[in-house]
């Protein structure tokens, strides 16, 4: 059947049955929702621009910038809100609008350009229409934001998961919204039922062949039925132009091996090429830009090359997408270790592909000789995947990838790596046990941080590394006794309290051991330093605000200080 959205459509959102309790306003009526709390003990000079995830600090506001109220109910207030605000939040992300919530008021504002308040509205409503019943929906819902799907009956409620937890998951991915619907006036659809899904291009697609992979498996032989359809859509619908989809057929023995345990190859394929990489049945589907579909499409091919013995790429120091680092043949072994599970780990850490590159004539690293392995994906990943494995082998072969290394400041402003030498004693504090100070470290700055014998290398854009020395040297400095920060005027990463006196010793707990406990907790660098008067107060920083819902950041940091104070 065609599916035109001149039909009419009714939404169900499984997802949204139980009923969110709106929490107590805080200290006025004009104020969105801060928990039990009345006021804040902090001053946060990012704290304007964390209204909410979606917003993005330093972004130039559009030309057509403005706000947008709509008056709610109070039970219209908790579906919006949801379980601790992840529905608003959602309603955010996807419509790239900034959404607060005014619960005293019952206001709910949306800011942000035209079709973004636009898109938010439509969303909200969506939401808000569940409790009451169907919300019909015509033609002009679709502002290039949305796909319809017709899901077989049978699949339905594969699709969507118990109390709509399979949707939820999706949703979480792709940063998208979906709802199942009914086609017509209300009336049941006996064969199909349709499936919106709200979002960017990549998201919706990504979605959507995540949905059509879990209905062959309910309905074998569907996707053969709708194939030319779901491949045409959206065609050239980014912004290159060159926005597309191609497919692959496997044969019976090479599925498995393509997925991978647990799909593990599968998602590898997808982060290092960019491409959304979804099987459906015995077809792979690669949907993206014309660059991104070549190069998922060069991996796999890879991959099946080296079933068939040693794979070269000639050419690969033309690549743009690829780093070879030169292994010593001594460390091979410990580099990939067991049924490749340390090469493994290193793909699935920083969505990489790798692989050990040797001709057919070649001794393959025996006998001494060093081997190239290859890494392929982003820049940036492929460089956290490169100083992972520097430093792997610079703990076997001390001096391989150090001697006679020196620091480096750059100056590039884009992605550049800086080198920063420890001294003996240094290395250990730094590093933490088993790599937490170090991984704290550069989760809070936004860089990548590894240490490769006695040199950190920390690479990141300008901002990023300088942010991350600082927090380096700040950390050695602790060692030394109290660290003084003058004012933190200026910074965009910082966040200060001040910690009553007779809270101090609860707050950082035996050794700082709370302390740490958050900062893993919620991506964090925290700290009590001395102002310009010498008066100690506690300093949170991360380059990400974070949001009044969302896991990390520094405003939660901020909620689980004052759930402690309190």
């Amino acid at each position: 059947p065609a599916l035109s959205l001149l039909h009419l459509a009714v939404w169900r959102c499984p997802h949204l049955g139980s009923r969110a309790e709106v929490r107590p306003m805080g200290r006025d009526s004009r104020s969105p929702s801060r928990g039990k709390r009345g006021g804040s003990r902090s001053r946060s000079r990012g704290r304007k621009d964390s209204r909410s995830p979606s917003r993005g600090g330093g972004k130039r506001k559009p030309d057509d910038y403005g706000v947008d109220t709509m008056k709610i109910t109070d039970d219209d207030a908790a579906f919006i809100l949801g379980k601790g605000g992840k529905t608003k939040e959602k309603i955010a992300r996807v419509s790239e609008a900034e959404i607060e919530l005014f619960e005293r008021d019952l206001i709910l504002e949306l800011r942000g350009s035209k079709l973004q308040r636009r898109r938010a509205k439509k969303y909200a409503e969506g939401v808000m229409a569940q409790r009451t019943g169907p919300v019909t929906i015509t033609e002009d819902y679709d502002d290039g934001d949305l796909t319809m799907l017709q899901v077989p009956q049978e699949a339905v409620g594969f699709v969507t998961g118990r109390a709509g937890n399979f949707l939820r998951t999706i949703e979480e991915e792709w940063c998208t919204l979906m709802f199942f619907c009914e086609v017509g006036g209300g009336g049941r659809q006996k064969d199909y039922e349709k499936l919106a899904i709200f979002g960017s291009v990549r998201g919706r697609r990504g979605a959507e062949l995540k949905v059509l992979s879990a209905v062959e498996t309910k309905v074998p032989g569907y996707y053969g039925r709708i194939k030319d359809e779901v491949i045409s859509r959206d065609k050239g619908r980014d912004e290159s132009g060159t926005w597309g989809t191609d497919t692959m057929t496997f044969q019976d023995d090479e599925l498995s091996y393509a997925l991978g345990k647990q799909g593990g190859t599968r998602k590898k394929l997808e982060k290092s090429s960019g491409a959304i990489v979804q099987y459906v049945g015995q077809t792979a589907l690669f949907s993206g830009t014309r660059t991104e579909r070549k190069r998922a499409k060069e991996y796999i091919k890879w991959l099946f090359d080296q079933l068939e013995g040693p794979l070269y790429v000639e050419d690969w120091d033309k690549r743009d997408d690829c780093t070879v680092v030169e292994v010593p043949g001594d460390c091979i072994g410990y580099i990939t270790g067991a049924r490749r599970a340390a090469l493994g780990a290193m793909e699935e850490e920083w969505g990489v592909l790798m692989f050990f590159m040797s001709r057919k004539d070649s001794r393959g690293g025996r006998g001494g000789e060093s081997e190239k392995l290859m890494i392929c994906g982003p820049e940036r990943a492929r460089r956290g995947a490169e100083l992972k494995v520097m430093s792997s082998v610079e703990t076997k072969n001390p001096g391989a990838f150090t001697r006679g290394v020196r620091e480096k400041e750059s100056s590039e402003r884009d992605f550049d790596t800086n080198r920063m030498l420890f001294k003996d004693d240094e290395l250990s504090y730094a590093l933490g046990k088993q790599g937490a100070t170090r991984k704290k470290l550069a989760t809070a700055s936004g860089a990548i941080l590894q240490y490769v014998g006695q040199v950190a290398f920390i690479a990141g854009s300008l901002k990023e590394r300088r942010r991350c020395r600082e927090f380096v040297t700040w950390l050695l400095a602790q060692r030394r006794g109290s660290v003084t920060i003058a004012s933190i005027e200026g910074r965009d990463d910082a966040t200060e309290m001040h910690i009553p006196d007779n809270c101090k010793g609860w707050v950082t707990g035996n050794r700082g051991s709370e302390l740490r406990r958050m900062e893993t907790e919620t991506g964090t660098y925290m700290f009590m330093a001395l102002d310009e008067r010498g008066e100690e107060r506690l300093i949170i920083f991360c380059h990400d605000a974070g949001s009044k819902s969302a896991p990390k950041g520094r405003m939660a940091a901020e909620r689980l200080l004052d759930e402690m104070i309190q």
